[in-house]
């Protein structure tokens, strides 16, 4: 860890302390200064309807921020809310007791029409709600429309028209695909898609703990993914998003698959939506399979023993509002879990629409499926993999020994 990132999980950890913020504010700890400004456009929104403002507070580590977190939710040095993660991460932390259950708001924000009720399940622990969703990614492809019409392609609709695409740009010198193990948690990007598209129920299962790696359609994804790099299709696998991004906006690169998120990053690039930026869901491999999108939502969490907490609780009731939620997704440039906030950026929105129109069947994405320990322990394992593709039923068989003991520990862990 840098002594900057020191120096900011020191001074956060310091932050939610008995005294708390003062009356008509509250504290958001997160890891990321990138919602710091959306944050506060949220926290002004939040004083008109609620008379509350939100206070961004950011601790950029990664490993810090979830050791402060953890160490500090039994104590009175408890933030009063949390930016964090959903799916087994959020379960993970709400069985040490130290989240608020948030049931009551969820309930009444999908009364109002203000939530997805489908959402819901990756928010759930024990049936009971502890985080409400902030943002709504939906996991994509980036492309750039001038580059393909130059090319004589289009967006593909089917997953013979994405193999010819990437066919078609390789011939004419353009890298058809970013993959990359850079930053070790981007390593599960092709693998989740992959397998997403090719049996979306089997992915689901695996991801729970239903099914096992070692299954021959976990083997087939990877198979496919090595027949990639045998056809010289991947950038550098030490390509980061921000090069990746920029890469695309000009021409060399021809699909990159993130979260909408990296909509801003494609704009500072000199990007723009519908000229040199556009995006598409991946096209399903199998047609009978269920359509399907994967998708990531942050979570916004309430502790029990923050300084602050009955005004923590009051930002719950109010922070899936409209004018709340509209401030925050624009600043954001994201999508939006309120379905009557439509996104500010029109690619992201057009995706949104797609999605809604479609029913596509929503996924949550590999990071938040397992639980945390394994889904760590699993990324290197991948990034093993897109370093040495041909290594692929190895990395399955180690991956499915790992799982085998962390599904072990989580149920005992489940039944005390």
């Amino acid at each position: 860890m840098s002594g900057r990132a020191a120096a900011a999980g020191t001074l956060a950890a310091g932050c939610g302390t008995a005294e708390g913020q003062p009356p008509g504010k509250v504290a958001v700890f997160g890891d990321s200064a990138a919602w710091s400004a959306p944050m506060a456009a949220a926290g002004a929104a939040m004083k008109s309807v609620a008379g509350l403002r939100l206070v961004p507070e950011v601790n950029p580590s990664l490993e810090s921020f979830e050791q402060v977190v953890k160490s500090s939710l039994r104590t009175n040095k408890a933030p009063d809310m949390l930016k964090y993660w959903s799916g087994y991460r959020l379960r993970d932390l709400a069985r040490t007791g130290g989240v608020a259950d948030l049931s009551r708001q969820w309930d009444a924000a999908v009364a109002r029409g203000w939530a997805d009720r489908s959402l819901r399940e990756a928010f759930t622990y024990r049936g009971r709600v502890y985080g409400l969703p902030m943002n709504l990614a939906y996991w994509v492809f980036f492309y750039n429309p001038e580059v393909f019409a130059e090319h004589g392609v289009q967006p593909p609709r089917t997953w013979g028209d994405f193999l010819a695409v990437a066919d078609r740009l390789q011939r004419n010198k353009v890298t058809p695909l970013h993959g990359t193990a850079d930053g070790r948690w981007p390593s599960f990007i092709w693998f989740q898609e992959i397998l997403s598209r090719q049996d979306p129920r089997f992915y689901d299962d695996l991801m729970n703990g239903r099914e096992k790696y070692t299954d021959p359609r976990a083997e087939r994804a990877l198979r496919t993914l090595a027949s990639f790099f045998d056809k010289d299709w991947f950038t550098p696998m030490d390509m980061n998003h921000t090069d990746a991004a920029a890469a695309v906006v000009h021409g060399k690169v021809g699909m990159l698959p993130c979260g909408t998120w990296l909509g801003s990053t494609l704009m500072e690039a000199g990007g723009k939506p519908g000229k040199n930026v556009g995006a598409f869901v991946l096209p399903m491999a199998e047609p009978n399979a269920r359509p399907s999108v994967i998708f990531e939502s942050s979570a916004l969490v309430a502790t029990v023993k923050g300084p602050d907490h009955a005004e923590a609780l009051r930002a719950t009731r109010n922070w899936l509002h409209p004018a709340v939620m509209r401030a925050f997704s624009q600043a954001l440039q994201d999508g939006c879990p309120n379905p009557e906030v439509p996104a500010a950026n029109p690619v992201v929105a057009a995706l949104a629409e797609k999605v809604r129109g479609d029913r596509l069947w929503l996924l949550n994405r590999f990071w938040e499926q397992g639980p945390p320990e394994l889904v760590e322990a699993t990324v290197d394992d991948l990034a093993g993999f897109l370093l040495n593709p041909s290594s692929y039923r190895e990395v399955l068989r180690t991956m499915q020994d790992r799982a085998d003991e962390a599904w072990k520990v989580w149920r005992e862990a489940e039944r005390t």
